[in-house]
């Protein structure tokens, strides 16, 4: 309230809260972070800590809720995990050398897009920040990774930056405050509102050329493209902004190239299940939990990466292929390496903290006993047979200096913390043996002393110990205090004792203490000092990172390949697509022991068997034949082997999947416009180069509608492009269209029927099926046997033309023996006369369409006037 005055430590509090009104702040107060107002309100709720009050002087009282200091990172974690930003504010002065109010500042803001907590970080994913710049057309995108330097920007459409942004799962995206674009992603993001002028070109550009130093951008490619400017000047500035720190392992800045790389979208990735369950989200039962056995944290990052990011020019996939396979060929080799690689650290991280000036005494060892195994790995590689294995080798620097330093300067286990002391290896510096000396020899002395007072009074429970308060004293039981000499100085008056001090061990304790203080400060020194020296590195030491992930990907495949007995691909620039007895990588994993998985043939030409049509029956594999073909495509050209006993295939520019039902109720979205919004976004960007994996196209809407769709959807791939597609339909009607369509094939899933059972071979063949049998998956379903029973005679019925009436059921049958309400009387319906005067041969396939949905009303009709 106006006029009211606070506390000098609340004035502190508001007028730092003030210049960061939009996250929580924690504000240092001895040994405890506190939170203050809604902030308080707002911890109180997400930690499960008490909500309390505070006087604020004549203000009045404040909301509290507060932690221990030493709790951070087990706090912090949490606040951050539930979307929001959290500011650090620390007391830069020590309490006890200061007579007013300690100074404190905000030292970090810690978001959910921009932290370096390994409590927060997931080791084996990249954390990504993204900045988004709306224009007129096209937008800019930026995004880094400020755990591991990488900094990437993009300008494009909003379908391509939509398309980016999946396949980056970003923890969080800067957009301007007046900005209407906000992108919609299949997965929870935190979007934080920055000012607009932050998102302007021409600041953009100050402040890239601020962080990199350079006259121009020129070198980065971003001349021309001033939305990408303005988004990554964006980043650049949010980080300086919240980490108060060099961002020196920010070194490059690149435009990210999607054309490179298989367009995935959102869809493709669910339905195809690379690194998240459909059921669960989970990994399990996913290709990222079967492909990944990398030894190293750059290794699992880039598999991720190269998962979603297939390439579609064969030079590199051949590159990775070969590679590939001289480990799979070498077992010594590739076991030696990976071997090596397991003793490896995360250089990526570990050179980022270096940079940032966070990493700790311990992880400098744990930087030096990676980089100590380099030399062997190097040598291995080297001299490796084979050139794909040799070349591997070249990027990789070796860092004796940096390695012999941290030898030299830090102790073999040094204590987490710079401030704990110990931990410069004694023998490196002068100075710091001296005052090391005079410590131990004070401590000595300590020791003599306490001995020499008990003999001397004759006192053995005579103690000499330490506290902050009143230094080092004598202690004494009052049972023996008569024998206290007259030279002790009385200092405190306990329940069982007194404490004491001479002249003599308070000099000494003065010396004492110094010597300590100076030990720390110079321990201190001299780490930073390494640690600025190391920092000269990181670009040395992140290619070095990058290069060890790119051969742990490589040597990883092998090993996955060997064990789970994959082949090696030919992939090339032709329009076939090839697979023999092809598996799922997936599925075959997760089948009990004994039973195996039954491998299948897929052919796809796009200028002669373009479009396979699959009949069949509900769990009988065509899901999976779908999904197989996807996966290994994929998986090929990613630059693993896969899982078939041959496989060529001609490069995909885009995977397109229309896989299983779903919804988006809160969009007001059904299941079947959910299924074609899907299919008009296959239509309308698939290409001549695209692979597209339909199943049950039409299924959400009546059986006519449904069937009227999937007929048509089939002549326009087919009449339209070349892109070359797997089609699973419950509509036999569809084989019809092979016989009309020249580069459509049919093939059904091999059914094997033992009177009224029915045993499915999940082998796929030649031609179509003329069953569904929806009832056998029914009766396998559990369904009890009279819905079983009455089903088979609804079906007959309905397969002979004629309808029981809904009064007739197995359970009540007719009087009369059999009453049926036929859908129109033969004698005088004119849906017959239609009938008998339609010559199908002279039909096109859109008159026949049309044909029948004129039979189709007049059958309506009938049906009306019956009831009637």
């Amino acid at each position: 309230m106006a006029g009211r005055t606070e506390t000098p430590l609340m004035a502190q509090y508001a007028s730092i809260k003030a210049k960061y009104p939009d996250v929580v702040l924690l504000f240092r107060v001895g040994d405890f972070y506190e939170t203050f107002e809604e902030d308080a309100k707002t911890c109180s709720r997400v930690l499960g800590i008490t909500l309390t009050k505070r006087s604020n002087g004549a203000a009045g009282e404040t909301p509290l809720a507060g932690f221990p200091f030493h709790s951070v990172d087990t706090y912090l974690p949490r606040l951050v995990s539930a979307g929001l930003r959290v500011a650090i504010c620390e007391q830069l002065e020590d309490p006890k050398l200061t007579k007013t109010l300690v100074k404190r500042d905000v030292v970090e803001v810690v978001t959910p897009g921009v932290t370096f907590s390994d409590k927060l970080l997931d080791h084996r994913s990249n954390h990504y920040l993204a900045s988004l710049t709306p224009g007129p057309d096209r937008s800019g995108l930026a995004f880094c990774d400020a755990s591991t330097g990488e900094f990437f920007c993009y300008e494009g459409t909003s379908d391509q930056i939509s398309g980016i942004l999946e396949m980056l799962q970003v923890k969080e995206i800067l957009i301007p405050r007046r900005s209407k674009l906000v992108p919609s992603l299949s997965y929870k993001t935190v979007q934080t509102e920055r000012d607009d002028w932050i998102f302007t070109p021409q600041f953009g550009r100050d402040e890239l050329i601020r962080h990199f130093k350079t006259h121009s951008l020129r070198a980065f490619g971003l001349e021309e493209l001033p939305l990408a400017t303005a988004s990554a000047g964006a980043i650049i500035h949010y980080l300086y902004e919240n980490q108060k720190e060099n961002l020196g392992h920010f070194r490059k800045l690149a435009v990210y190239h999607p054309e490179a790389y298989m367009v995935l979208d959102g869809s493709t990735k669910r339905n195809l299940e690379l690194i998240s369950s459909m059921a669960d989200g989970q990994t399990f039962g996913t290709l990222i939990s079967i492909l990944d056995e990398t030894e190293t944290p750059m290794g699992a990052r880039m598999l991720k990466k190269w998962l979603f990011q297939p390439l579609i020019q064969t030079s590199p996939i051949q590159a990775r292929l070969d590679s590939v396979q001289a480990f799979y060929e070498n077992k010594t080799l590739r076991n030696e390496v990976r071997a090596l690689l397991a003793s490896i650290a995360d250089l990526e991280r570990l050179a980022t903290k270096v940079s940032m000036g966070k990493i700790t005494p311990r992880e400098l060892v744990t930087l030096k006993r990676s980089l100590s195994e380099l030399p062997l790995l190097k040598k291995t590689l080297s001299d490796s047979a084979s050139a794909f294995i040799s070349d591997l080798a070249t990027p990789l620097t070796l860092f004796p200096e940096l390695v012999n330093r941290i030898e030299q300067t830090l102790v073999d286990d040094p204590p987490a913390s710079i401030t704990e002391g110990g931990l410069i290896r004694p023998g490196f510096s002068n100075d710091l043996d001296e005052i090391r000396a005079m410590a131990n020899d004070g401590k000595a002395w300590i020791s003599r002393l306490q001995q020499e007072e008990r003999d001397r009074t004759g006192i053995q429970s005579l103690k000499i110990n330490f506290n902050s308060v009143f230094g080092y004293y004598i202690e004494i039981t009052k049972t023996h205090l008569e024998k206290v000499p007259a030279s002790y100085i009385r200092k405190q008056t306990m329940v069982n004792a007194e404490r004491f001090i001479t002249p003599e061990l308070k000099e000494t304790e003065e010396k004492l203490l110094h010597a300590e203080t100076r030990m720390n400060e110079l321990e201190q020194s001299l780490f930073l000092q390494l640690r600025q020296e190391i920092a000269q590195s990181t670009e040395a030491l992140q290619q070095t990172a990058h290069q060890l992930a790119t051969i742990d990907c490589l040597a990883n495949f092998a090993h996955i390949a060997v064990r789970r007995h994959y082949t090696k691909p030919v992939v090339n620039d032709s329009d076939l697509i090839d697979i023999r007895d092809g598996r799922h990588p997936v599925i075959e994993t997760l089948l009990p022991p004994g039973d195996s998985y039954v491998p299948n043939d897929v052919i796809l030409k796009g200028t002669e068997e373009q479009i396979l049509i699959i009949t069949g029956p509900n769990m009988s594999g065509k899901s999976s034949y779908l999904r197989q073909t996807g996966l290994i495509v994929l998986m090929a050209q990613v630059g693993s082997f896969v899982p078939a006993s041959s496989a060529s295939v001609g490069v995909v520019d885009r995977i397109f999947t229309r896989v299983g039902a779903s919804d988006n109720l809160a969009a007001g979205e059904s299941t079947f416009l959910v299924e074609m919004n899907e299919t008009a976004n296959i239509l309308n960007h698939a290409t001549d180069r695209s692979l597209i994996l339909l199943d049950e196209i039409g299924r959400g809407t009546s059986t006519y509608d449904g069937l009227s769709i999937a007929w048509s959807l089939c002549e326009y791939l087919h009449d339209h492009s070349r892109a070359r597609t797997l089609f699973a339909t419950h509509y036999h009607e569809l084989n019809e269209l092979a016989s009309t369509f020249t580069r459509i094939r049919n093939f059904n899933v091999e059914v094997r029927e033992y009177g009224d059972k029915v045993i499915f071979l999940r082998k796929i063949i030649p031609g179509g099926a003329d069953h569904s049998y929806g009832i056998h998956v029914a009766q396998l379903a559990g369904l009890p046997e009279p819905l079983i029973s009455r089903a088979r005679i609804i079906l007959r019925e309905l397969e002979e033309g004629s309808f029981i009436s809904h009064q007739t059921s197995s359970k009540n049958p007719p009087a009369d023996g059999g009453f049926q309400m036929t859908l129109f009387d033969v004698r005088e319906a004119p849906i017959i006369e239609a009938l008998l005067k339609t010559d199908v041969n002279r039909l096109a396939p859109v008159e026949a369409l049309l044909k029948l949905n004129d039979l189709i009303s007049m059958a309506r009709a009938a049906m009306k006037k019956k009831r009637s």
